[in-house]
């Protein structure tokens, strides 16, 4: 037989689809034609594949192979291609039964030695594989343990192409590897650890319990820093549907701990204020990657000293914090990643930082304005609370009467806050107030009219736009929700908007 066919899956994003391989010998001069969209990486593939299987005791077909890449439309991208290449060619050529490669899905990177190597994806694309119907899948062994969180089909370990051609012949049987337990989550840093602060403490468990962004502006040594690293240990863990959504981001990225298949807990990203737009938001040269932004889906993004990142680069967040996901479209393709994090903005007050506080500082008034105005209006008006802390006192500081609260306790009072808001969002798909959109906010959840008073005089004399007055009610139910309560009052409005005008007051 000259005709062979297997299957692969190609990625657009995080979400994978069925590439058919098929592969034709026939007379002629002896060569390869590769079809299909193949990226540069693809295309070679055809050495490394011809290297790979001479090297593992096989025989490259010396005619014409004609190399069938569908849907020929899709890009195919990526070195995940090869193992799935190899076979095909092996079976054309009957070194192994081509009915036995029919139905197999292959994954994995070959090395020139026939090893096969981990690829970026697997997540995906094994769940890709599921949905179409398939039943087994191989793949590298350095990735068994990720595509058996796939529940429903069978997944086979493969070291070397030579385990893979054995296995076909029928001579020995790849490892079938199951899901691993998965080790305990080792806790994150403690709310504990933070000394004074309590506007700072306050506001963390708020952002924690709506789902809230957050812009802490402060002295150096204030605790911000400490604060939006303690914010996901308040976060409840992830369900089942949550941690492969966020693995699969992960899993594309490159950045999955090895022996941490699934993320169950929600992720922090900080990256460093000379991030590039492709480098925050997601995209790159080559195949189209997440950015911090999206892998931070479920979780943190912080951006430290934020005013220092280049304006037109946090400008880029304003849509996908709005939209909850984010598309990057580029000559070949596009590509669509999840991105409903929660952020955490922190600057200093001025240029120069002073821990003193205003009595040491150095700047003039125009260049606090001008470096304060490099976080635009438009992005400071989609966060929900604004604090300002001051220096940590002495006397907070070496006081030993009472300890702070821990996580733990905080972390209580968030999953009981959120699990307020679920039972009164129920039917509506949406799980936390941040998400509840402001027409439903009036009409359906809309405070007692005394209760508005104050947020209503803030809207009439310029201090809140509309869309100001929408968060401002997210947040008063999260802390209604908090406090137990069935409707938020007088006090929750309040305080609510003082948690949002705070910054713009001072």
């Amino acid at each position: 037989m000259t005709l062979a066919r297997t299957w692969s899956v190609g990625l657009a994003g995080v979400h994978g689809a069925l590439v058919d391989v098929e592969v034709d010998l026939s007379a002629g001069v002896p060569g390869v034609v590769l079809v299909g969209l193949p990226d540069a990486v693809v295309r070679q593939s055809v050495d490394r594949v011809r290297a790979a299987v001479v090297n593992a005791g096989g025989r490259w077909p010396l005619r014409r192979i004609t190399i069938g890449l569908s849907p020929a439309s899709m890009p195919k991208q990526g070195s995940g291609f090869d193992l799935a290449l190899a076979t095909a060619v092996l079976a054309a050529d009957g070194a192994v039964p081509p009915e036995s490669v029919g139905r197999l899905v292959l994954i994995g990177e070959l090395g020139l030695d026939g090893s096969v190597r981990a690829v970026r994806g697997v997540l995906p694309a094994v769940l890709a594989a599921a949905r179409a119907g398939h039943a087994t899948v191989v793949v590298p062994a350095g990735n068994a343990g990720e595509a058996a969180l796939v529940e429903g089909i069978e997944v086979l370990a493969a070291g070397t192409l030579a385990e893979v051609v054995a296995h076909l012949e029928g001579r020995a049987s790849l490892p079938r590897h199951t899901r691993p337990a998965l080790p305990p989550t080792p806790p994150g840093p403690d709310l504990g650890d933070v000394v004074g602060q309590p506007i700072g403490r306050r506001a963390v468990e708020v952002a924690a319990a709506g789902g809230h962004h957050l812009f802490l502006s402060g002295p150096p040594g204030a605790g911000k820093t400490m604060l939006a690293e303690r914010l996901p240990g308040l976060l409840p863990a992830l369900d089942e549907q949550a941690a492969l959504e966020v693995t699969a981001i992960h899993s594309v990225a490159g950045t999955l701990p090895p022996d941490s298949p699934l993320v169950t807990r929600p992720t922090f990203e900080a990256p460093h204020h000379s991030a590039t737009m492709a480098a925050l938001v997601g995209g790159g040269s080559g195949p189209i990657r997440p950015g911090a932004l999206c892998r931070a889906h479920r979780g943190v993004l912080f951006l430290d000293e934020a005013p220092e990142f280049p304006r037109a680069v946090l400008d880029t967040l304003r849509q996908p914090l709005e939209r909850g996901s984010v598309t990057i479209s580029r000559a070949g393709g596009a590509a669509t990643f999840p991105c409903r994090a929660q952020l955490v903005l922190a600057a200093n007050p001025c240029p120069c930082a002073s821990a003193a506080g205003d009595a040491a500082c150095t700047c003039s008034p125009l260049e606090r304005r001008r470096y304060q105005g490099r976080l635009s209006g438009p992005l400071l008006d989609r966060i929900d609370l604004r604090v300002d802390l001051p220096a940590v006192t002495r006397a907070a500081w070496l006081e030993t009467g009472t300890a702070p609260e821990p996580t733990s306790v905080v972390a209580a009072r968030v999953a009981h806050a959120r699990a307020a808001a679920a039972a009164r969002l129920s039917g509506t798909g949406l799980g936390v107030n941040s998400q509840v959109p402001g027409r439903l906010l009036r009409e359906r959840w809309s405070p007692p009219r005394s209760a508005l008073r104050l947020v209503e005089r803030a809207l009439e004399r310029g201090a809140l736009s509309v869309r100001g007055y929408d968060r401002v009610l997210r947040v008063a139910w999260t802390l209604s929700d908090l406090a137990g309560r069935t409707v938020p009052g007088p006090d929750e409005v309040a305080e609510a908007l003082g948690l949002r005008l705070q910054r713009a007051a001072a």
